[in-house]
Order: C-alpha cells, then sequence, then structure tokens
C-alpha cells in the first residue's frame, strides 16, 4: 500500500444532485458526507468554482474538506479536480465515498487504487485525476443480478431492509474517521474490514 501515512484531507461523496435522486442507491456517498458534515459542524454550500457543495468539518481534532459533486456522476472528476488543484490537496489525500454494486448491503470496504468496475463516477475521477491512487470507501448496495439492469437499480431507492443495513455500515464507517484523518490508513482498513468480518456469516462446518 502506497502512501499510508499521509492523513485524509478531501473527502468526497459521490451522488447526483436534485431531490428526484436524494433516497436512491447511486447517492449513498452523498448520505455518508451529510453525516460527516453534521457531526463536525460544517454547512455545505454550493461553490460554483468547485462544481459542487463544500464545507470544511473539524473531526476527531483534524480539519478536512467535504465536498458533493453537483455535476451529476458521470461529470464527478471535474468538481473534485478543481478543489484538489486549488488546495494542493494530492491524490492520495483524497476520499472518495460511493456505492459498490459487488458489495451485498450490509457490508463496506476502503481500498485505495484499482478499477473503478464501471462506476462512472469512479472513472471521471480517475481520468482527471490522472491516477487512480486514491482512496475509495465502498458502500455495499448489492447487484441486481442482471447488467442490463444496473441502471435502473442504482437509481431506485434500497428497499427498507437495505436501507437499514446500509445506514448500519455507514454508521460503522465513522468509527475509523479519527485514522483516516491523522494518517493511519492502514489501521482504518484492518478495524473496519475486521469488524465487517465479525460480522459476516460462518459457514457451517463441512460434517465429518
Amino acid at each position: 500500500m502506497t502512501s499510508s501515512a499521509s492523513p485524509i484531507k478531501l473527502i468526497v461523496g459521490l451522488g447526483n444532485p436534485g431531490a428526484e435522486y436524494a433516497a436512491t442507491r447511486h447517492n449513498a456517498g452523498f448520505w455518508w458526507v451529510d453525516q460527516l458534515a453534521r457531526d463536525g459542524g460544517a454547512t455545505l454550500r454550493h461553490e460554483n468554482k468547485f462544481h459542487g457543495q463544500v464545507g470544511r468539518a473539524r473531526l476527531s481534532g483534524h480539519e478536512v474538506w467535504l465536498l458533493q459533486p453537483m455535476t451529476f456522476m458521470n461529470r464527478s472528476g471535474l468538481s473534485v479536480v478543481s478543489l484538489a488543484q486549488f488546495y494542493r490537496v494530492l491524490p492520495h489525500e483524497i476520499l472518495v465515498v460511493h456505492d459498490e454494486l459487488d458489495i451485498p448491503p450490509g457490508q463496506i470496504k476502503l481500498k485505495q487504487g484499482g478499477g473503478n468496475g464501471g462506476h462512472n463516477g469512479l472513472k471521471d475521477i480517475q481520468a482527471h485525476l490522472s491516477t487512480p491512487n486514491f482512496w475509495r470507501l465502498r458502500v455495499g448496495i448489492g447487484h441486481p443480478g442482471d447488467r442490463a439492469q444496473v441502471a435502473a437499480y442504482v437509481l431506485k431507492p434500497p428497499r427498507m431492509e437495505e436501507q437499514t443495513l446500509i445506514d448500519e455500515t455507514l454508521d460503522r464507517a465513522h468509527q475509523i474517521v479519527p485514522q483516516l484523518l491523522s494518517g493511519d490508513l492502514g489501521g482504518a482498513m484492518q478495524k473496519l474490514h475486521t469488524d465487517e468480518a465479525r460480522r459476516r456469516p460462518h459457514k457451517a462446518a463441512p460434517a465429518p
């Protein structure tokens, strides 16, 4: 893992602007940034030069920029790179929070770099930053099973039981904020994934 000693200076929540999208699966990143803003006493305000809602929060004794791009998902990179360049935030100091089809509701994972998995927000951020070397907090939303249904699936609200599970994962992610902002990214990853592993049902041992 690279750059694990660098604290996160910018947390980006991905989603689409507008009331019609607010409760949809694709806006899971917005949900967590909204929670962080409340916890950190920050007010997210629209900043034209950053093409998004921006706030400065104080969490666990550290200050961090919060950003919700208002460009729609497939142009998220414009907003991210605008703020990052202005405040001289490096890619490995950025955490992008996004919905993840390949993880079921109730699970959440942290990683640095990697592919975009077809996620248009990640794809555009990677293109604008010219590197995949930013951090990702992957919020499980599950997969509809048919690739042809993905676009409709992410733009619909989760079922009630799914929403409960997603909300619980976002609450658990708050426990690693102190490590994210102090630069202990390895510790944050270990804590989150250890806690997640404990919550997954264990397969029964085969009968002798």
